[in-house]
């Protein structure tokens, strides 16, 4: 029984903790990239000029459901509270609603006031608190443009109005900033230029090969990046941590398995002689083995079973759980304000749930092969000597 809710609870916890890995995963993809396009198109050797007619043979590709310009740069941000850095993005918003989800985190109203109004930009929700400021006050701004003066050259500053404060629910929220593609190409000298173009594909997953397709067809001073690879080193990480948890967590597996392993090996102690009588009525080595064999997978089985299954019905109810445990013990277990999240993310994967069945099967078949070898060298003649 011991063996059995041991191999239980390894598999159990691997299915809920992979799961949650999985939802946490879903959930930086789908914030990151609420912003972030599937892929950009840039000139190697700098801004793009004749952008437009670039952007009528993307959009009108069956594989590509938005392309959108846009101007990228580093800027300080001032209010009478603080100056802070950010990252400024102009995009051309009549296009890129569409082209990135951006509906989905600012009011379209708001989208096509920063279209119409002159100098209009839109704050993330945390950087706007750290600001101090919010929608209708002014910060200024200074980009890493000089300005040749009579006094010298000085960077060029600009007094913006928020328009509104968005949020995504990642670290974005605390870096970037918004403002039409006009506004930026005046701010940044850049008329008529953009730094690229934003592309949307049908499928998220389909980015890098559609990318790779779609970069063999265009001149060779266009490179294309997909958003793999401008978060590479994110998504890197997370999928080297879920890694090692799954390592980790396999040892819980492991240590049920020597469980087995020392429940066959009093199994075959306490049965030397029913062994030795079976030999000698004919048993061979193999069906010794055979035996124990069976006897192992049976229990490793069982134990499986009954992991998988309560693991599976687990990460299916955990936000449910979570939700439970909240009202139970009064408290708020994930405070949307530190973790951007309220509740326990989870996603329960297929493949995951056969890769964990598959290991745990593989080490109990491996503990029971000690035991049942060992009871295959029973000698019958040692054994009933005495008997």
């Amino acid at each position: 029984m011991v063996s059995l809710l041991g191999m239980a609870l390894g598999v159990a916890s691997l299915i809920v903790v992979l799961s949650v890995m999985n939802g946490f995963g879903d959930e930086l993809r789908g914030r990151i990239l609420g912003l972030v396009p599937h892929a950009t198109v840039q000139a190697r050797d700098g801004g793009l000029q004749n952008w437009q007619s670039l952007q009528s043979e993307l959009v009108s590709r069956p594989d590509i459901l938005a392309a959108s310009p846009y101007l990228e740069s580093k800027v300080l941000l001032e209010s009478p509270r603080m100056v802070l850095g950010a990252q400024l993005l102009g995009v051309d918003v009549t296009h890129d609603t569409g082209a990135v989800g951006m509906g989905d985190f600012i009011d379209e109203r708001q989208l096509g006031r920063l279209q119409e109004q002159r100098w209009g930009i839109v704050l993330g929700s945390l950087l706007a608190r750290s600001l101090g400021v919010q929608a209708g006050d002014t910060v200024e701004l200074t980009a890493p443009v000089l300005t040749h003066t009579p006094l010298g050259s000085l960077p060029r500053r600009k007094r913006f109005q928020v328009v509104d404060v968005f949020e995504v629910g990642a670290q974005l929220d605390s870096t970037h900033a918004l403002v039409s593609l006009r506004d930026a190409q005046v701010l940044m000298g850049k008329r008529g230029k953009v730094d690229g173009i934003r592309l949307m594909f049908p499928d998220l997953y389909a980015a890098p090969a559609l990318s790779a397709m779609l970069q063999s067809e265009l001149p060779d001073d266009l490179k294309l990046q997909h958003w793999q690879q401008s978060h590479r080193n994110l998504f890197s990480a997370v999928r080297m941590e879920k890694t090692m948890v799954t390592l980790l967590l396999l040892s819980v597996v492991a240590v049920a398995a020597f469980n087995i392993i020392s429940t066959l090996t009093m199994a075959v102690t306490e049965k030397r002689s029913d062994i030795a009588v079976l030999r000698t009525m004919g048993a061979g080595r193999g069906g010794i083995m055979a035996v124990f064999i069976c006897q192992g997978m049976v229990l490793s089985g069982c134990g499986i079973a009954i992991g998988a299954l309560s693991g599976c019905l687990l990460a299916l109810r955990l936000p449910e759980i979570t939700l439970f445990l909240e009202s139970l013990l009064g408290v708020k277990l994930f405070d949307p304000r530190v973790y951007f999240i309220s509740n326990l993310p989870a996603r329960l994967d297929g493949g995951d749930v056969f890769m964990i069945v598959g290991l745990a099967l593989v080490l109990g078949l491996v503990a029971t092969l000690i035991p049942a070898w060992r009871a295959a060298q029973v000698q019958p003649a040692e054994i009933l000597r005495y008997d």
